[in-house]
């Protein structure tokens, strides 16, 4: 959920329009599950220190009868809650388990190795069961119980809508707007509004372009899909007749072009080849896309080695974010970046269900 890479903040916050106003969208990061859900309270229990002097001893032999492998996060002792004992801290001795209630110090700390001297009565408490991944879930977790954080600020600046510069949110926009322009001439010709395109973003360059194509005769030719074989194609390959639709259209990057890299902030950097020593297929570039991709559609982005994926409006059957998120899934042998949210409002007027 990331991992959200390595660029630095720019000054400008806000993106604008080319026409100077500020855009009314913002980029927003779709994480995994892990970093979405919500802080998951299970039952410990703690007991009031009622000597200091014994914290540390306590400390070691309970943490060695009761380790928390599980709980890395969970600090071993807070301050007292109780407004009557205020100077008292309190220790987490050990998680209840499935049957909780009420148990005393000898059940809970065995004699020899736990001498119990300077405790109080144990007292049931929630802590959280995982460590915070957001900003978000730390400040809920440490409602509870005091825990450890280890914050990635890219993260918590792409929640907050402050990742990209106003001249990279421009170039984004610019690049929707062309996917919206693509979608629009599909509708022209009776065919499903979504529109798509293909950016190197170490040059700007638009390397391919497409909109839906599928038909009962073609059904798998969705947006992404004609996408991915159009940058195929450009590098010998590709599987699909495009010919028919003519705004569907790639264009070889060029290393002689001037024009000004940008800085890209990845999850992880791909360096994935073919025998040629091209880039495997998508390897490094940015798709942006008018609509969510769905399942077969993010697969494919997977597969091609895609760097991050910028849609504009949420699908029902959508595969990175409403339905699934499959860009973050551990157990794939990719990994990409989604942000959604670019030019929201035109592309749900292009697709009436999304």
């Amino acid at each position: 959920m990331d991992p959200l890479g390595c660029m630095e903040q720019r000054e400008d916050k806000k993106a604008k329009s080319p026409n100077g106003e500020p855009a009314p969208w913002q980029a927003l990061p779709v994480l995994s599950e892990q970093q979405s859900r919500d802080v998951e309270l299970v039952l410990a229990y703690a007991a009031p220190i009622l000597d200091k002097r014994q914290t540390s001893r306590l400390l070691k032999e309970v943490s060695a009868v009761h380790p928390l492998p599980a709980q890395p996060h969970l600090k071993r002792v807070r301050p007292s809650r109780d407004a009557s004992r205020p100077h008292v801290p309190e220790m987490l001795l050990c998680l209840a388990g499935p049957v909780a209630g009420t148990r005393s110090l000898a059940e809970l700390l065995p004699h020899p190795a736990v001498d119990p001297r300077g405790l109080g009565q144990p007292f049931l408490v929630p802590v959280p069961a995982w460590p915070p991944l957001t900003k978000g879930q730390f400040e809920e977790a440490r409602a509870h119980w005091p825990t450890s954080f280890h914050e990635d600020k890219h993260v918590t600046r792409a929640l907050a809508g402050q990742l990209f510069s106003a001249q990279e949110q421009a170039e984004m926009q610019g690049h929707m707007e062309r996917a919206v322009r693509v979608a629009q001439q599909a509708a022209a010709k009776g065919l499903r509004a979504v529109g798509a395109v293909v950016v190197d973003p170490a040059s700007g360059r638009v390397l391919a372009t497409g909109h839906d194509c599928s038909s009962s005769a073609s059904p798998l030719l969705h947006a992404t899909m004609v996408c991915i074989d159009l940058v195929a194609q450009g590098q010998g390959q590709g599987t699909y007749d495009l010919r028919p639709h003519p705004a569907c259209s790639f264009t070889p990057a060029s290393a002689s072009q001037d024009v000004q890299a940008i800085s890209v902030h990845t999850l992880e950097k791909d360096v994935d080849t073919d025998d040629n020593g091209l880039p495997y297929v998508c390897t490094g570039y940015d798709l942006y896309i008018t609509r969510e991709p769905c399942a077969m559609c993010a697969m494919a982005l997977v597969h091609s080695r895609v760097q991050r994926v910028f849609y504009g409006a949420p699908s029902p059957d959508g595969a990175l974010g409403t339905r699934f998120r499959i860009h973050a899934r551990p157990d794939l042998n990719h990994r990409f970046q989604v942000f959604r949210g670019v030019l929201e409002a035109q592309c749900r007027q292009l697709d009436p269900d999304t």
